[in-house]
Order: C-alpha cells, then sequence, then structure tokens
C-alpha cells in the first residue's frame, strides 16, 4: 500500500534522511523504532505530505505523494495522522472534533456524521464524553479521541508519531490498546514508538533508524530480541536493558 522509495531529505546543511527505503503492505502494522533525532518522525510526515524530499519517491497505492500537486489534500485523507501532542480543536467539544472532518472535507450529512462519530467515540471507549472540551479530558483520553478523529475519515492507513510519548505512565496503556484493537481488526499502520513491549507484541516488522538511514529491518520478534546491528544493540541495550 504505501511506497518510500529511496528518499532523502534535508534541513538546511543537516541531511535528516539518508536513501531510505521502506515497503508497507495492506493490513500489515510497522514500528519505527530509534534515537531522537533519528529520522522517524521526519519520515511520517513525508509519507503523509507534510514535508517535501529532495529526492526518491512515495506512493499510495501506485499514487506519488507531492506536496505540490493539487490533489494533495485529497490524498493526505487517504492516510490518517495521530500527532505527539493531540492537535484537537480546544474550542470544539469532542463530538464537534470528530465530526468536522468528515463533514466539510467528505461533504458528510450531519446527522450521519454524528452517529458514526459517536459510534467511534464508543469504540475507544469514549462515548460518554461526547460533550465535554479537551481541557477537561486526561491526556490518554484527548489522544484516544485524536484516533477517533483519525478514524472518522475512513482512512486506509493510519500514521501515528509518537502516540504515547506524552502522555503520564499510567494513561499510556489505554491508547495502546485501542490501536492493538485497530492492528487486531487489520488497519494498515506505521508507529513511531519507544513502547518496545506494544512493538513486540503488535508489530509485524520493526525498523531501526540511525542518522537518518534504516541500518536494521525484519520481523518484530527477531530485530528485538535477536538484533543484527551493532547500533541496534546498543540502542536495545540503553531503552531495555537488552
Amino acid at each position: 500500500m504505501i511506497e518510500v522509495k529511496r528518499i532523502s531529505k534535508r534541513f538546511g546543511q543537516n541531511e535528516v534522511l539518508r536513501d531510505v527505503s521502506l515497503s508497507v503492505a495492506d493490513g500489515e502494522v510497522v514500528c519505527l523504532i530509534g534515537p531522537s533525532g533519528s529520522g522517524k518522525s521526519t519520515v511520517l510526515r513525508c509519507i503523509n505530505g507534510l514535508e517535501s524530499y529532495e529526492s526518491g519517491d512515495i506512493l499510495i497505492d501506485g499514487q506519488r505523494v507531492d506536496r505540490e500537486r493539487g490533489d494533495i489534500h485529497k490524498l493526505r485523507t487517504r492516510v490518517g495522522m495521530v500527532f505527539q501532542r493531540f492537535n484537537l480543536f480546544p474550542h470544539r467539544t469532542v463530538l464537534e472534533n470528530v465530526t468536522e472532518g468528515p463533514m466539510f472535507v467528505n461533504k458528510v450529512p450531519r446527522e450521519e456524521a454524528r452517529a458514526q462519530a459517536v459510534a467511534l467515540l464508543e469504540k475507544v471507549g469514549l462515548g460518554q464524553r461526547c460533550d465535554a472540551y479537551p481541557s477537561q479530558l486526561s491526556g490518554g483520553q484527548q489522544q484516544r479521541v485524536a484516533i477517533a478523529r483519525s478514524l472518522a475519515m475512513k482512512p486506509e492507513a493510519i500514521l501515528f508519531d509518537e502516540p504515547t510519548s506524552a502522555l503520564d505512565p499510567e494513561l499510556v496503556g489505554e491508547v495502546l490498546a485501542v490501536m492493538r484493537t485497530l492492528a487486531a481488526d487489520g488497519m494498515t499502520m506505521i508507529v513511531v514508538t519507544h513502547e518496545m513491549g506494544f512493538a513486540k507484541e503488535v508489530a509485524d516488522r520493526v525498523c531501526f533508524l540511525h542518522s537518518g538511514s534504516i541500518v536494521e529491518e525484519g520481523p518484530a520478534r527477531q530485530v528485538l530480541s535477536e538484533p543484527q546491528h551493532a547500533r541496534t544493540q546498543d540502542f536495545l541495550r540503553r531503552v531495555i536493558g537488552k
């Protein structure tokens, strides 16, 4: 479904991605791991057209991702994104946050959008908080609203950019539980995460990035239990004491 072909990206003189290639099949869950500044989030932002890239290609079902193309917003609706900091509209209720995209972008009738939003909020365990505002919710609840908002656009895949890193430790589990359900339902997912237990349990594959390159890639349990590359070994030793 998603093909990243030898993309490179610079911010000024800083080369943040070097010849990165990644292929994600329909229904597959791929986790991107690595130290801060290794380029993980930039890969997601390039896939979703939020960042440009200097060379290479990114294809979604064969359609090239190009920030300059006129239908980039339409392409973006096919691949949802959940951010570290939730990005909810603070002046809108939970229900309004979930309904606005379908109504104004996909032109879904109001009542249909509301019914769909209520069902999605039930799915993420927040059916009773439809009338609450983001400021009245915990960080974990806000992130679950953000996931429901992404699902409301009926994407073919969802990109998760460190969705639990801004949460207090006791709230991480409730967000990961929703993501486990999505994976079990067959949602195509690329997840930037530091949650190695989640990656080992849920991911089909893990890619380890270092200094803008993928230096190791393979089945999740293999990479996380028996890493082959010295940099991967060092990173996992620091993160999980392996």
